[in-house]
């Protein structure tokens, strides 16, 4: 894997990252609207969050 190919596998890494991140975030607003925050499935999807924030932090510090 040359040097252009592994920056493209980074980039669509990023993409994944931040695409999951929306996702996660979509559906900790549906629960939220329903009331929903106490439950296991909102706490999980808060703690996955919280793991792709800091993938996406350390991303963006490396300009990806």
């Amino acid at each position: 894997m040359d040097d252009s190919e592994r920056l493209a596998a980074y980039d669509a890494f990023a993409r994944g990252i931040r695409a999951e991140l929306a996702e996660v975030g979509t559906r900790m607003d549906v629960l939220r609207a329903e009331n929903k925050v106490k439950t296991a499935t909102y706490r999980q999807l808060f703690a996955t969050r919280m793991t792709l924030k800091d993938i996406d932090r350390r991303l963006v510090e490396r300009g990806l």
